[in-house]
């Protein structure tokens, strides 16, 4: 017995030549309210799940002494002191990063800015985290292991 397999594309010619009369496809203008309407939904839609949050981020700064807040739009730098010596964290243009870490391996330091909700820096060596938080839900973001 052999196996027919049918495309997309042919299914869908095959209902179009069935339901259409005389092989000829009409619009009513009703048919383009509807189409309009869906765009606009799309593209609201799009734009509420996309846009960036804003206002009350904020940066957490957490280390053997303590921690400290700052907001993301801050323009701050803080030395934060640990059992090898002290992590220096920027906070400038609505970004965070390590300057500089008396740990070995530096991998905090080569991480680089982060500046989204729910992205984190940790020096695990010296006990310094650093998150930016915020109030508002957070934007999932596809990595490697996602994908």
């Amino acid at each position: 017995m052999k196996k027919t397999t049918l495309s997309l594309f042919t299914v869908f010619f095959i209902f179009s030549k069935k339901f259409s009369k005389n092989n000829t496809v009409s619009f009513k203008p009703l048919d383009a309210v509807v189409a309009l309407l869906s765009l606009g939904a799309v593209v609201f839609s799009s734009v509420a799940v996309y846009a960036k949050p804003h206002g009350n981020a904020q940066v957490s700064v957490r280390g053997q002494d303590g921690a400290w807040i700052f907001p993301l739009d801050a323009e701050d730098t803080v030395t934060v002191p640990g059992p090898l010596g002290n992590t220096v964290v920027a906070i400038h243009n609505g970004r965070v990063r390590v300057l500089s870490s008396p740990c070995g391996n530096q991998t905090c330091v080569v991480q680089g800015d982060i500046k989204a909700a729910g992205q984190w820096i940790a020096c695990l060596p010296n006990n310094v985290f650093t998150v930016i938080e915020s109030g508002e839900k957070k934007r999932e973001e596809l990595d490697a292991s996602t994908w």
